[in-house]
């Protein structure tokens, strides 16, 4: 069957689920390995509160537990149960957000964040004080869109580039989007902003591919 990279959707919605798919299709090659998205069908319908985080955690771990992957991917950007995820498995476990942070100093000095809402705001911050990375951000701007409005090709658009344009003009060299939700939209943010503009399932995936690869040559 080969080696395959499974992203976890810990929410239950399917347009969330395909926007992720649409945004990492077009790393698939022949050689590398397979990417394969899922969601947990019983999960909130996003990751708003600290009660959806902690509520996902252990059916996270469960399909950790029981599907095969070389490596694993959290499909939210506020990183839930990443710590125990990767108690459950010896294979690589990455979190959306932290591989995009990482992503986004990997072109600039300073960052900006789109959020979610902001009850993400304190588990960013957390993220990024685990990361000792905090100082580096320039500026964290929600949205306020509930899930289904995010995953629309159209309606969060001129949101998403009024965000984006505010967060270059406070200093952000870089943006990061703050939802999986917003997959649909980096492309125009980018053009909006005029700064790079980090996908975080892409991100988590390119570090993936790094992991699995690397593995290859110690086998």
């Amino acid at each position: 069957m080969g080696e395959r990279i499974l992203i976890i959707n810990p929410n239950s919605s399917v347009s969330c689920t395909a926007g992720i798919a649409a945004a990492v299709a077009g790393f698939s090659a022949p050689g590398l390995p397979r990417i394969e998205v899922t969601r947990l069908a019983g999960g909130p319908p996003a990751i708003v509160t600290w009660r959806d985080w902690f509520s996902v955690v252990e059916p996270l771990c469960r399909v950790i537990e029981t599907e095969a992957a070389d490596a694993y991917i959290i499909g939210c950007v506020s990183d839930p149960g990443l710590d125990a995820a990767r108690a459950a498995t010896r294979r690589p476990v990455l979190g959306m957000f932290r591989s995009a942070v990482t992503a986004a100093l990997n072109r600039a000095d300073r960052f900006g964040v789109i959020g979610f809402t902001g009850l993400s705001r304190p588990r960013h911050d957390r993220a990024l004080q685990a990361l000792g990375v905090g100082g580096r951000m320039a500026a964290w701007l929600p949205l306020e869109l509930d899930m289904e409005t995010l995953t629309d090709p159209v309606a969060p658009r001129a949101r998403i580039e009024a965000t984006a344009k505010a967060l270059a003009a406070a200093g952000a060299q870089c943006i990061i989007l703050g939802c999986a939700g917003m997959a649909l939209h980096r492309a125009a943010a980018e053009q909006a902003a005029g700064v790079p503009v980090i996908e975080p399932a892409q991100a988590a995936v390119a570090a993936a591919l790094v992991a699995v690869l690397a593995a290859r040559e110690a086998a």
